[in-house]
């Protein structure tokens, strides 16, 4: 197999053609390959908020993988540390799914629409299997449901270190129940599966919508549920709607879901997202002025995911100018983002399908060698806007075109370019192609 380095070159080329020229520059190029383990290509990302962004482009960077050597899982470690940020190689060992310590009740921001689940919660943590069991909560994703989860986890960790608290998403829950099913009926395995989860403490899963349509599972999930209701253990389950609403799940699930406090978690206020944004800021060290958070807040989508999305493209705007965060560079920042945003969404796949539509002529004569003039015209043309609408190096349009040398392409950009001032057919269906690509 090639050496990591070169195969990491080889995905940059594919991942530049698919990400924003901010996002590639500034992210996807911080990382460094620094060893291939087993087929598992370990990248380091030089810090977590680096790292925290690198995690919303994991499918690119699998897809840009497995063009560049086949398919190729791989591991992001953030600098210094010894455990894997981001990875898409499922360890079948894993026994445990970590309780993040970051998550606290101290850092998790309570205003009016998550007041109700604050308080419950922390009645929980205090008395674990006597307050409210079961506790489901529920709500749209981003509002800060596995936070406070894990809050209740370290909190009851803190408070009570002898009791056993296991938290574990639903697809873990499933894969060791899947793991213990493929061993046998014989095999130790599924004696250990039910001695982990049906000997604990505090039971918490996350995300249990995903129980529908998984019979086996959820026959297992509705015994260990019994057992350790029986015995006074404390449960604590989420969702992203109310038990009712979750499809082909099983009538007595749901019965047992609803049978404790339903807790749900709404969108946060204007006042609670600036709290949420100063919070955020404080935790990375930096400061957030009352006019640039409330400015955020406004521009930021209801949810915490996409607050604090739209806080880091700010805070490294203002890394790379070297200068406080104000509003005037915060209206910058997310100006540019938007620019980006919306260019990410054009590809040259999606340009050549484009061209190739207007012309109506097939994908191999557009990228081919022949040089008659309905297909020499498109090609050139094709050529011309993927250097107008793709921020990408002129060697990759070069490759995208099926051809070597990125000198053609300069040539055919200059000629197109000079051609558009004189000749108003080719102006014109260079302006249809643009329109017809941006989807205008």
């Amino acid at each position: 197999m090639e050496s990591y380095e070169i195969l990491w070159n080889k995905a940059l080329i594919e991942l530049e053609k698919t990400v924003s020229s901010i996002a590639f520059s500034t992210y996807v190029q911080s990382l460094q390959a620094i060893d291939l383990d087993g087929g598992v290509l370990i990248l380091q990302a030089p810090t977590r908020m680096y790292a925290s962004f690198l995690s919303k482009l994991s499918d690119k960077i699998s897809d840009a993988l497995e063009k560049a050597a086949g398919v190729l899982e791989y591991k992001i470690y953030v600098q210094g540390s010894e455990k894997p940020f981001i990875s898409s190689h499922k360890d079948e060992e894993d026994i445990s799914t970590p309780i993040d310590p970051k998550y606290t009740f101290d850092s998790f921001v309570v205003g009016s629409s998550n007041r109700y689940l604050y308080a419950a919660s922390k009645a929980v943590s205090e008395d674990p299997g006597n307050s409210y069991n079961p506790l489901f909560i529920y709500g749209s994703s981003g509002l800060g449901k596995t936070h406070i989860m894990h809050a209740i986890a370290n909190e009851i960790k803190h408070k009570k270190p002898k009791l056993n608290v296991i938290y574990a998403t639903c697809e873990k829950f499933t894969n060791d129940l899947i793991n213990s099913i493929r061993q046998g009926k014989g095999h130790a395995s599924g004696q250990d599966f039910r001695n982990r989860y049906r000997t604990v403490d505090v039971l918490i899963i996350d995300d249990v919508q995903f129980l529908a349509k998984k019979q086996s599972t959820q026959e297992e999930f509705f015994h260990t549920f019994n057992e350790l209701y029986s015995k006074n253990k404390q449960i604590i389950l989420s969702s992203d709607c109310h038990p009712r609403e979750i499809e082909l799940l099983e009538d007595r699930l749901k019965t047992r879901f609803s049978s404790g406090l339903m807790a749900e978690v709404l969108p946060p206020d204007l006042e609670t997202k600036i709290a949420i944004l100063q919070k955020k800021a404080e935790e990375k060290k930096y400061i957030l002025n009352l006019e640039v958070a409330t400015f955020l807040a406004e521009q930021g989508e209801d949810d915490v995911r996409s607050l604090e999305g739209i806080l880091n493209k700010v805070i490294f705007a203002s890394l790379l100018k070297g200068s406080n965060i104000t509003i005037d560079l915060a209206k910058e920042a997310l100006a540019l983002s938007k620019q980006d945003d919306e260019a990410e969404v054009i590809t040259a796949d999606h340009i050549i399908s484009s061209v190739c539509s207007f012309y109506k002529i097939s994908k191999s004569d557009l990228l081919g060698k022949r040089k008659t003039k309905e297909l020499v015209e498109p090609r050139q043309i094709c050529t011309y806007l993927m250097t107008e609408l793709l921020s990408i190096p002129l060697m990759s349009i070069a490759s995208a075109m099926g051809r070597r040398d990125h000198t053609t392409v300069i040539y055919t950009r200059d000629k197109i370019s000079e051609l558009i001032k004189t000749n108003e057919r080719i102006a014109t269906q260079v302006q249809d192609l643009k329109n017809l690509i941006r989807k205008k």
